[in-house]
């Protein structure tokens, strides 16, 4: 069925603009971005919009210590909120914020009109308050006498209040969600906003304020402001035109209801109960679809100013570049529990995927398209059976993203765009360019080679554009061709036979080393004293190059192997010793030998007999058939066991025993020199 053309509305929750936003709150609109980018790919009209919450007691309190008004308190915050979500390159099309005229008339139309319908009634609030959450509690929902969503402390408090009257409309809510299961997603949020608050019974929601004065007035009664839940939630219908009267905008009749809201797990809550309760007494339809995505976190817990544990976009990016931060947050976060960042992974990620498996291919795919045929790529018809495999792998990258893409699994749709990328750098490796080169001959089967390696990584890239937009351009652009149609990717061939590619590939990502990270960090943030204790510091998180994604001070690390340190040498001895990747071909023991294993190892288009005393360590050697490994190349050969030793293959080993050799990422290629 074609899509072209039809509206797609997707939304974020809008940021509070009470401070600048962490990376976990910046992930939420980078996946609504890589959504909204690739329902536009498939031919959507969609419609993508974003903003900030800007009222409530907090923001005053905030304004009040800062010495300045509300207003001028959130055009700061919404202002350095908007830096953000256009430094990490998102296409929305309305930024709303809640102090926008057209929102706030709107919001006391709609507030008149359900107290004029009777949803709504003056009362009186007692209870206990948190200010952070802007939520009222009775003492029976408290845990520990504290919030139940933050943990933090609550308030007495006791005031006029005009409230909503939530039970009449909880039946048909109950009825809507069971007849439509793909209403609120993942399904365990269903099921905790079903058994936890619409299955018990739901009380009368505040929908007004009297003890400040930061909101938008209830214009028929001037004391109040109306509570901060019903006032942000409308910014999905008055940011389209919604017109309380009826008099709609053209936008509102175009694109409403929203295919889907996009929001975090804590706030679920308010968007599956109250928003669609609101939207029901309004006489308007439901949202098609509410995705709580879940939290990415630090990995020692939640990311928190409070705790001096937050991770900013804008930092990531200065090291690593947006088109990384956007991919690391979207890889990382799985479909339903919490995902888990850390420097160390960052760097881990940034260095295996960006720069080696993707990166590297494409640079390498150009270079040798240079060298040999003078940039030059022609469909020559020269074809094996590898090819085949390749074109597989192709074909049903699409399929496979679009149906992950559906289910909102983003991250699994960005992980078979990453095994195509995979299955390139196999392809290298099975028909060995660099030897073709070297032959006349095969100069036609090169071509082909070299056209099917293009021809795949512009599929690739056009999957990728929604997810890393900057990156995809580039290879597109390095590879002189143009954006395929979504349609076109069933098939090859979207690369132009004769294309002539770039002269001089530039890196797409170039390589970090842990210890750069962690000085930039440290700078960036500065290790705070303990106000507890006194005395020591607070370690910020950084790249630990010992062992990956873990925070350890040297005290708490009894993995660490002592080091033994042997005798200082200059530079000039160490570049002395070739450093190279090699494939294990083959792997046997050798007979008569309680140590040693006979390795054939290829080192770029030679391969070599290796023996190492390695038996005890890999007892069924087979299984190291296909690992890259490294190995010192220009090692004088020797005898071992009647056979000739050509290498040696590196290993680190602990004060334990234990022994591995040690290999490199998948996309490495064999004969690659280390340094």
């Amino acid at each position: 069925m074609s899509v072209k053309g039809k509206p797609y509305y997707i939304t974020t929750a809008i940021a509070y603009a009470s401070g600048k936003p962490h990376i976990g709150n910046t992930y939420e609109i980078i996946l609504a971005d890589a959504i909204a980018r690739f329902k536009r790919q498939q031919g959507y009209d969609v419609r993508f919009q974003t903003g900030t919450d800007e009222h409530g007691q907090k923001i005053e309190n905030k304004a009040k210590e800062a010495g300045i008004s509300p207003k001028e308190y959130v055009d700061r915050t919404a202002a350095e909120i908007k830096r953000i979500w256009d430094l990490m390159n998102t296409s929305y099309d309305r930024f709303i914020r809640t102090t926008d005229e057209d929102h706030e008339k709107q919001v006391q139309k709609i507030f008149k009109k359900l107290y004029d319908q009777g949803d709504i009634y003056k009362g009186a609030y007692e209870g206990m308050y948190c200010t952070p959450c802007e939520s009222f509690w009775t003492n029976s929902q408290l845990v520990d006498g504290k919030c139940p969503d933050c943990g933090r402390p609550v308030q007495p408090a006791h005031e006029e209040a005009y409230f909503f009257k939530m039970s009449k409309y909880a039946d048909r809510l109950i009825e809507h969600i069971e007849n439509h299961p793909e209403f609120i997603q993942p399904v365990q949020r269903k099921n905790e906003m079903m058994n936890n608050f619409l299955k018990p019974g739901l009380q009368d929601l505040c929908v007004s304020r009297t003890s400040f004065k930061w909101g938008i007035p209830v214009d028929f009664d001037p004391g109040h402001v109306v509570y901060v839940w019903l006032d942000a939630l409308e910014n999905y219908v008055t940011g389209l035109g919604y017109d309380a009267d009826g008099s709609h905008g053209e936008l509102y009749k175009k694109y409403w209801p929203a295919d889907l809201h996009l929001i975090g797990k804590d706030i679920i809550r308010f968007h599956t109960i109250y928003w669609p309760i609101f939207l029901m007494a309004m006489g308007e339809p439901l949202p098609k679809q509410i995705f709580g995505h879940p939290w990415l976190i630090q990995e020692d817990g939640k990311m928190s100013k409070s705790r001096g544990n937050v991770i900013y976009a804008d930092d990531m990016a200065k090291i690593f570049g947006v088109d990384a931060v956007r991919y690391f947050v979207l890889h990382e976060m799985p479909f339903e529990t919490d995902g888990v960042i850390s420097w160390d992974l960052i760097v881990e990620r940034f260095n295996s995927d960006l720069a080696n498996t993707l990166g590297n291919l494409v640079k390498r795919t150009i270079s040798m398209s240079n060298q040999y045929l003078s940039g030059k790529l022609m469909d020559t018809g020269v074809k094996e059976a590898v090819d085949d495999d390749l074109h597989a792998t192709v074909l049903k990258t699409k399929a496979l993203v679009e149906k992950d893409m559906e289910g909102l699994r983003v991250a699994d749709a960005l992980t078979h765009i990453f095994n195509l990328f995979k299955r390139c750098n196999k392809y290298i490796d099975e028909t060995t360019p660099w030897i073709l080169g070297k032959e006349e001959d095969k100069k036609d089967r090169l071509s082909m080679v070299l056209y099917n390696l293009a021809d795949s990584i512009v599929t690739g890239a056009a999957l990728l554009h929604p997810f890393l937009p900057e990156t995809a351009e580039k290879i597109l652009s390095q590879l002189s061709t143009a954006m395929p149609e979504m349609d076109d990717l069933d098939k090859t061939g979207n690369f132009a036979s004769g294309t002539k590619v770039t002269e001089d590939p530039e890196a797409l990502f170039q390589r970090v080393k842990a210890e750069d990270v962690a000085k930039t960090v440290e700078e960036l943030y500065p290790a705070k004293k303990e106000e507890s204790t006194g005395g020591g510091k607070d370690k910020p998180v950084v790249p630990d190059k010992n062992k990956g994604g873990k925070k350890k001070t040297e005290e708490s690390r009894p993995d660490l192997k002592k080091a033994q340190n042997k005798e200082t040498i200059t530079y000039d001895d160490f570049v002395k010793n070739e450093f190279r990747v090699g494939e294990i071909v083959e792997a046997d023991f050798v007979e008569k030998s309680e140590k040693l294993l006979k390795f054939k190892v290829r080192i770029g288009d030679e391969e070599r007999q290796i023996l190492s005393g390695i038996r005890k360590y890999y007892p069924e050697p087979e299984k190291l058939i296909g690992k890259k490994v490294m190995a010192i190349t220009n090692l004088a050969p020797r005898k071992m066991a009647g056979y000739e030793s050509q290498g040696m293959l590196l290993c680190a080993e602990d004060e334990e025993g234990k022994l591995s050799l040690m290999t490199t990422d998948e996309g490495i290629i064999s004969g690659a020199e280390i340094s």
